[in-house]
């Protein structure tokens, strides 16, 4: 009897852990939102929730590239500085009008998406290297082209930064449908399910013929732009650009968000509802301590603890 107690203990820890892979996020956020009911002043207040929501939708467009990435086993650590440079070419090329400037933008965010993939898919390059030339170079590109703070006094940017459609802000918005359409692309597309096959193995997606090099590429690329968007509806809202510190850290809560949203940093699989989840839990939990007077270093104290938890919880996850 007592042997069989004891077999029946892994078995539990391992349902435990495997709930927690599966639906922890989700727990986190439902057990923050009950926590910030009880003790949080005015926090059901449609007001807050805007508030709350329109902050989060630029941590969620950005963790989407991150995910694609992520899931071919890469990272891109230059999102952030993507997010800069795209405020400093908005702000050079607003006065030619609100398309052109996003058409800049664009071409910018696609170089560096450009230059990515082409260090990780041809030249061999290791992502995090790579990426992170690009994230200190892009940086510096956007100071160049816009040394300081610039206020942006156009209607148009405004109105994509404060507009909405029947109460539902743009940037909400914006986020949700590229949420819904990287989901689509990633499960119900060629390209998602080769995206998937080169992060589960990519020596088996070369022996199967697979366009590695096309794929890859086009994922940094894709990852660039979706932080270009971002970068502008930051902009947007502000109705300033400030490439100094518009992005920092960026792309540590895109990772974050990422992994304790269930796609492992080993490839192969990639979970946008949980990446969407996972970074409302880091809006949450920001918003939380900062309504509770609590100094920012907390927030980074608590935002680590989230990775390691989400970290070990991943254990086994894994490639399937």
């Amino acid at each position: 009897m007592a042997e069989a107690a004891l077999k029946t203990v892994p078995l539990d820890k391992a349902r435990v852990l495997q709930w927690l892979q599966t639906y922890g996020v989700y727990a986190g956020v439902a057990l923050l939102l009950v926590v910030n009911i009880v003790v949080t002043p005015h926090f059901l207040s449609a007001e807050n929730f805007r508030t709350q929501a329109v902050q989060v939708a630029p941590v969620i467009i950005v963790a989407l590239g991150m995910a694609l990435v992520i899931g071919t086993e890469g990272v891109d650590l230059s999102v952030g500085a993507v997010m800069a440079l795209a405020a400093s070419v908005t702000a050079l090329y607003l006065g030619y009008g609100l398309v052109p400037a996003l058409l800049v933008v664009a071409v910018f965010a696609a170089a560096v998406g450009l230059a990515n993939g082409a260090l990780v898919a041809f030249v061999g390059v290791q992502p995090i290297v790579a990426t992170l030339a690009l994230m200190v170079g892009g940086r510096g590109l956007a100071l160049v082209l816009l040394p300081q703070l610039e206020d942006l006094r156009n209607p148009a940017l405004a109105s994509l930064g404060s507009g909405d459609v029947l109460g539902i802000p743009y940037l909400i918005l914006i986020a949700a449908v590229l949420a819904l359409l990287v989901a689509f692309v990633v499960r119900r597309t060629t390209f998602g399910r080769q995206l998937l096959a080169i992060g589960d193995s990519r020596p088996a997606a070369q022996l199967a013929g697979l366009p590695v090099r096309r794929v890859l590429i086009l994922v940094y690329v894709v990852c660039a732009l979706l932080a270009a968007v971002a970068g502008v509806l930051a902009t947007a809202r502000l109705q300033a650009s400030d490439p100094t510190s518009l992005g920092n850290l960026m792309e540590l809560s895109a990772i974050t968000a990422v992994v304790v949203g269930g796609t492992p940093l080993t490839g192969g699989r990639v979970n946008i509802a949980g990446t969407v989840a996972g970074a409302v839990l880091i809006q949450l939990l920001t918003a939380t301590l900062i309504k509770h007077d609590l100094p920012p270093s907390w927030t980074q104290i608590a935002q680590a603890i989230v990775i390691v938890a989400a970290v070990y919880a991943a254990r086994g996850r894994g490639k399937r």
